[in-house]
C-alpha cells in the first residue's frame, strides 16, 4: 500500500477517474480545522495538485467533470456547521457557484434501515440527489447548466438509488412497509420486491396522520399515530417522541419504536420543531437558541394534538427522545410538569462538560450554543438542562450506552443523579458494548431490552 496523504491529513471524501483520484482533506497536527481543501493525485506521476485551496469550504462530495470538477460544499459563513451545502464547479483553480438549493441531502427519519448506499449520483454530467422536503422526500436532478428539477416527491423514502438504462432503481421505506426495491421509469413507479413483507404480516400498523400546528414563528409540521384498534369512545395516554439532530426530520415513514407505542395503546405525537431539516437554512438555524423556540414548538404541537384528538388523556402524557431529543427531554422536565413520565436517551445535560468530551469535536458547542467554557461559561450553563434539575417533578428513565462517545454516559449520569438528589423517581440503564446507534443498529437483544424498559416505565406511570 502506498500512502497518498500523510498521517496528519484527514480525508473526507474522494472519487476516481482513470489514473487519478480527487479528494477533499484538511491537514492538522493539534486543533482540527473545519474547512477542507480539494486535491487531485495522479497514480502515474505520484504527484498531488491543489484543486481548491483550504480554508473556504467544508466539502461533502467532489467528482470529476469533463473540464474540471464539481463539488457539494458548505461555506458555513451564514449558518455555521449545519449550513445547507451548495454545488460548485472548479475549473483552472477558479470556484464558481453552480446551484444553491437551500436544502440538505438524505432522508427523513427512521429506525428501521438496514445497510446503506448512495443518495447522490453523478451520471453523464447530471447530478441526482435525495433531499428531505418538509415531511416528505424528493429526488432532485441538477443539470450541468445549474437548472434544478424535481424528479419525484413522495412519502416512501429514497434510501439509496442508482440511475440505470432501465430507469432509476431505488429502495426505500413507506408509512406501513419496510425497505423494498422500486423502479422509476417515465414517471411510473414499479415495486418489484417483497423482502420484508413477512416481518409485518401478523403485525398491526398505525398509519401516521398529518397534523400541523400554528407555531409562535412558523407552522409546526408533524403527525399523530392513533393507538391500534382505536376506539373513538375511549381515552388513551399519549407519548411525544422528539427526534435527534436537531437537523433531521420526521416523515410519514415506518418507525418501529413509534409502532411499539401505538401497539401498547398510546397515541404517538411526532413533529419537526424549529431546528429541523427540510425547510431551509433559516428554519434549521437553532444556534444560541436551544430550549427556546424549539421548546415552544414542541409544546404547541402537543397541545394542538390534544385539541385535535379529544381521546388523548391530558393527565397521561409522556415525553421521550434521544440525542438532541434526549437534551430536549431533559430540558422539558425542568421547564414544565405537563408530562407524567419521561424517557431520556443518549442525552445532553451539561454543555460545559459536553464541550471537551464529545466526539463531534470541540467546535460543536461554540457553534450550537455560541459559547465556550472560557469565553461565556454562564451561557453554556443557562442552556444546560442540569441547571434546572432542581425544578423537575417528572419521573424519568435514562438510557445510555457505555461506548457512546457522542453523548457520553456522564451526561445522563449527571441528570440522573440530580433527580435522585432532589427526590424525583429516576432509573438509569446502561447498555454495555453499545454506542450512539443503539436504537437503530444495536444488538437485537439490547434493542428489545431498551424497548422493554421504555414500555415498563410508561406503563408504571400511565396506570389509573
Amino acid at each position: 500500500m502506498t500512502p497518498v496523504t500523510d498521517e496528519f491529513t484527514n480525508v473526507g471524501c474522494f472519487n476516481l477517474r482513470g489514473s487519478q483520484v480527487v479528494f477533499a482533506a484538511n491537514r492538522f497536527t493539534d486543533k482540527m480545522t473545519l474547512k477542507d481543501g480539494a486535491y487531485c493525485y495522479d497514480f502515474a506521476s505520484g504527484k498531488t495538485e491543489t484543486v481548491a485551496a483550504g480554508g473556504t469550504y467544508a466539502i461533502h462530495w467532489i467528482d470529476f467533470t469533463e473540464d474540471g470538477f464539481v463539488m457539494l460544499a458548505s461555506p458555513g459563513d451564514s449558518y455555521g456547521l449545519e449550513e445547507n451545502p451548495r454545488f460548485y464547479t472548479v475549473r483552472d483553480g477558479e470556484t464558481a457557484l453552480l446551484c444553491a438549493p437551500d436544502e440538505g441531502y438524505g432522508q427523513t427519519n427512521s429506525d428501521s434501515r438496514f445497510g446503506g448506499g448512495a443518495c447522490l449520483r453523478h451520471v453523464g454530467g447530471d447530478i441526482y440527489y435525495c433531499a428531505p422536503d418538509h415531511v416528505r422526500n424528493s429526488l432532485r436532478l441538477l443539470h450541468p447548466d445549474g437548472r434544478l428539477d424535481t424528479v419525484l416527491t413522495q412519502s416512501p423514502t429514497f434510501d439509496a438509488f442508482d440511475v440505470t438504462p432501465h430507469g432509476i432503481l431505488y429502495y426505500g421505506l413507506g408509512a406501513d412497509f419496510l425497505q423494498e426495491l422500486f423502479l422509476l421509469k417515465d414517471g411510473k413507479i414499479e415495486k418489484f420486491s417483497a423482502f420484508n413483507g413477512e416481518a409485518l404480516r401478523d403485525k398491526k400498523i398505525s398509519a401516521p396522520e398529518r397534523l400541523d400546528a400554528r407555531g409562535e414563528w412558523e407552522s409546526v409540521e408533524g403527525f399523530v399515530l392513533k393507538p391500534v384498534d382505536f376506539d373513538p369512545d375511549k381515552r388513551y395516554p399519549a407519548v411525544l417522541n422528539i427526534h435527534g439532530g436537531p437537523k433531521t426530520a420526521y416523515g410519514d415513514t415506518f418507525f418501529h419504536e413509534n409502532q411499539i407505542y401505538a401497539n401498547a395503546g398510546y397515541f404517538v405525537l411526532i413533529c419537526n420543531p424549529w431546528g429541523s431539516d427540510g425547510r431551509g437554512d433559516k428554519f434549521a438555524d437553532l444556534r444560541g437558541r436551544y430550549g427556546t423556540v424549539d421548546f415552544s414548538d414542541l409544546m404547541t404541537f402537543a397541545e394542538a394534538a390534544c385539541g385535535a384528538y379529544p381521546q388523548i388523556d391530558r393527565t397521561k402524557l409522556g415525553v421521550c427522545g434521544g440525542s438532541y431529543g434526549g437534551f430536549m427531554t431533559n430540558w422539558i422536565i425542568g421547564h414544565t410538569d405537563k408530562f407524567r413520565a419521561a424517557v431520556s436517551m443518549r442525552s445532553i445535560s451539561n454543555w460545559i462538560s459536553m464541550h471537551n468530551t464529545t466526539d463531534i469535536g470541540y467546535f460543536f458547542s461554540p457553534d450550537q450554543i455560541a459559547a465556550t467554557p472560557w469565553e461565556n461559561e454562564e451561557k453554556l450553563w443557562e442552556a444546560s438542562p442540569l441547571k434546572y434539575a432542581d425544578r423537575v417533578k417528572t419521573p424519568t428513565l435514562f438510557l445510555h450506552s457505555d461506548e457512546d462517545y457522542r453523548c457520553w454516559l456522564a451526561e445522563g449520569l449527571q441528570m440522573f443523579t440530580a433527580l435522585k438528589y432532589h427526590g424525583v423517581p429516576a432509573r438509569l440503564c446502561l447498555f454495555r458494548g453499545e454506542n450512539h446507534e443503539l436504537s437503530r443498529s444495536g444488538k437485537p437483544k439490547h434493542r428489545v431490552r431498551r424497548l422493554e424498559e421504555i414500555m415498563a416505565w410508561f406503563a408504571q406511570y400511565f396506570k389509573d
